[in-house]
């Protein structure tokens, strides 16, 4: 595996310049900015992650205001309540994706939300008996089940495990397998690496996976990686992930 320097060099020399380098790499948010992003706002943005999977996001998004309406602005204490019967008739309106599947995993997110928020998953950040899910030495303060939100989750999980977020995300959330949680993470502004196929075949070149990462040992793999670039560079693993992507030829 290639270090840091090696990286930096190649993105200079394929974009001409520091500045035009810079230009092109993402930045997340801020800890604050997640922790006040809203559990309504999150809410929407799993569905819409969600939803756009497989489709052209355009027409996604032109849809997403009716969503909206439908939803109750996606607050999860009302969506949770919306019985099958409900979804089954949102079938019948045309100006949503009339997707059962997916209309269903809504008030099932709605669901986690509200139990990440009262600490019923096991080993829940805001669970007593857990008193935290993050490692030991990052930093991080157990709070009270009232002090949490779904924001709180999100901004805390340490970004040197945040492959162990997106399998958080998967077992506990619905329809979040996949690429859809390192998706869903880089669309609230989480920090996070995108397992894409450009940045699959950099990693394959590097020699730090053969084939895509599904398996535990891969995805540790490519964390570890990812960590040791993070280490020499001080740089977020969102504009890592774009670099590496960029050392593929098309």
């Amino acid at each position: 595996m290639r270090d840091y320097k090696w990286l930096h060099e190649f993105c200079l020399n394929r974009f001409g310049s520091a500045k035009a380098l810079e230009a092109m790499l993402p930045q997340p948010r801020s800890d604050a900015e997640l922790r006040a992003l809203s559990d309504d706002r999150y809410l929407s943005l799993i569905s819409l992650r969600i939803f756009r999977a497989g489709l052209k996001h355009s027409l996604v998004d032109a849809k997403w205001p009716a969503f909206e309406e439908v939803f109750f602005g996606f607050d999860p204490e009302k969506v949770v309540l919306m019985g099958a019967e409900r979804l089954e008739s949102l079938m019948q309106d045309a100006r949503l994706i009339r997707h059962l599947g997916k209309l269903k995993s809504v008030p099932r997110n709605a669901q986690f939300i509200l139990d990440v928020r009262a600490g019923r998953l096991q080993g829940s950040p805001s669970s007593g008996a857990a008193r935290h899910l993050l490692p030991e030495g990052e930093g991080h303060q157990a709070r009270p089940a009232a002090d949490f939100s779904f924001g709180t989750l999100i901004a805390d999980w340490p970004v040197s495990d945040i492959v162990g977020l997106w399998k958080y995300l998967a077992k506990h959330g619905s329809q979040l397998g996949g690429l859809s949680a390192p998706r869903f993470l880089r669309m609230v502004g989480k920090d996070t690496f995108v397992p894409t196929d450009d940045m699959v075949a950099a990693l394959k070149a590097q020699g730090v996976i053969d084939k895509a990462p599904t398996s535990l040992k891969d995805l540790a793999a490519v964390q570890a990686a990812f960590n040791q670039w993070q280490a020499e560079s001080g740089r977020p693993l969102c504009q890592l992930s774009v670099m590496l992507a960029h050392t593929v030829n098309h």
